[in-house]
């Protein structure tokens, strides 16, 4: 992933930064940038897969990168890890609400923390690298982290889970925070009363004593016995829907009884069991309770909040059938994809297929001679938004970055259909 940028002036934490990086050899490279100015030009034109935020840097306004990142639904691409100091952490929780946030680490603990996150995000890169990967490829990816007995670990891994299944477009940013506290409060049970063996009584009292349930299973984690057990969390991402499978090496509860006492509010597991089915589908235990599974449904063919700059635009909506524009006819339009997949043909053959991932669509003819290169009919309902050439040279003129975005769109779709033109001729020798 090579160049990672690090915005912060505090010559101590980013002597830590650069030390721990070195660690993963040339993986991560930082690109160390001293304002919230130089910070948000290397955010728009390099389009980083990872950026480290000193949130607590008084000389760096972190609060207005997150707030340009927020505004713009272009910049949400890479992953955000951010620095804070103790005295900062609910103030650092709301700056970094609703963005691509990796991992939030204390300052006093950065040594240990971001290393642990690197290597998290080293071992399993694929959430945040190769979005493609599972539409151009493959119809299902799945996996298994295997996890320590760390809360720590557990929001990383929740925050890749859902950042991956947000920046593709399979969940919209209510639902990503849906299944976020549904993941959490399972991961945590396995933790706390499957590995840990933590009862609620237990629990309780500790809490009763004004003491962190954290540090109740620190207390635990001294016995090597249960240090030793792990967290198995697997999931199975397809097109249409994602199954998602978490096991402890506990001894089980009885989760029939907690899910038919509808009268208890407060019994050990459940609920847990009672928030978390208000938020997921199908939620299902193996007989010995150590073992739970949901479903998540996707939302299809949509795209994520349309770019300010386009909301206002006029929208068209064309039907299963219906055709957007026909190769060789004249146009100054280019059309941003909302919703819907887009079927693109070249001389009669269907060359590509588009969907709102894609984000544009018409920008060869919209760039080169106004005459389209491709016909492209709707496959089901689209809805696109209709863009001037006027109207996006003035956009690119607010917000010079976009034309960064379309060059790369155009390299990537010429890429592609080479890769496709060589695959043709591979079959045809």
């Amino acid at each position: 992933m090579k160049k990672m940028p690090v915005i912060s002036t505090d010559l101590e934490l980013n002597g830590v930064i650069k030390r721990i990086t070195e660690k993963f050899h040339d993986v991560f490279v930082p690109e160390f940038l001293d304002s919230a100015e130089a910070g948000l030009e290397y955010l728009k034109y390099e389009l980083p897969e990872m950026s480290l935020i000193n949130l607590s840097d008084f000389k760096i306004d972190a609060k207005k990168i997150l707030e340009d990142i927020k505004a713009d639904p272009w910049l949400h691409y890479g992953g955000i890890i951010g620095v804070y100091i103790r005295k900062d952490a609910l103030k650092a929780e709301e700056m970094v609400k609703n963005t691509n946030i990796i991992s939030l680490i204390p300052r006093s603990e950065m040594v240990w923390g971001f290393y642990r996150v690197l290597k998290i995000i080293y071992q399993n890169r694929h959430f945040l690298f190769h979005r493609d990967l599972q539409r151009d490829l493959l119809k299902t990816i799945s996996g298994t982290f295997t996890m320590e007995n760390d809360p720590f670990q557990i929001r990383t891994y929740i925050n890749l889970i859902t950042n991956y299944l947000f920046n593709v477009g399979y969940l919209n940013q209510e639902r990503r925070d849906r299944l976020h506290v549904a993941l959490f409060e399972l991961l945590m049970n396995a933790v706390e009363h499957g590995n840990c063996e933590i009862t609620y009584e237990e629990k309780t009292r500790w809490l009763n004593e004004g003491k962190d349930s954290l540090d109740l299973i620190r207390e635990k984690l001294k016995d090597p016995r249960i240090r030793e057990r792990k967290v198995y969390f697997s999931y199975r991402i397809g097109t249409d829907a994602s199954t998602f499978t978490i096991q402890d090496e506990g001894k089980g509860f009885d989760w029939r009884k907690h899910l038919s006492d509808s009268k208890s509010k407060l019994e050990l597991h459940g609920h847990g069991i009672k928030m978390t089915r208000l938020y997921v589908e199908n939620l299902r235990y193996n007989d010995k309770g150590n073992a739970v599974s949901f479903d998540i449904r996707h939302q299809t063919g949509k795209g994520e909040v349309v770019p300010g700059l386009f909301a206002n635009r006029q929208e068209v909506v064309f039907q299963d059938g219906d055709t957007v524009f026909t190769e060789g006819e004249e146009s100054n339009y280019l059309y941003y994809i909302a919703e819907g997949t887009l079927k693109i043909y070249s001389n009669g053959k269907h060359i590509s297929t588009l969907t709102p991932e894609d984000i544009l669509l018409g920008e060869m003819s919209f760039l080169l001679n106004n005459r389209r290169s491709a016909t492209v009919i709707s496959e089901g309902r689209s809805v696109l938004y209709k863009i001037s050439k006027n109207e996006f040279m003035n956009v690119v003129k607010e917000k010079p970055h976009y034309g960064i975005l379309l060059a790369r769109l155009i390299a990537q779709r010429l890429s592609k259909l080479n890769t496709h033109v060589a695959n043709l001729k591979g079959k045809a020798m």
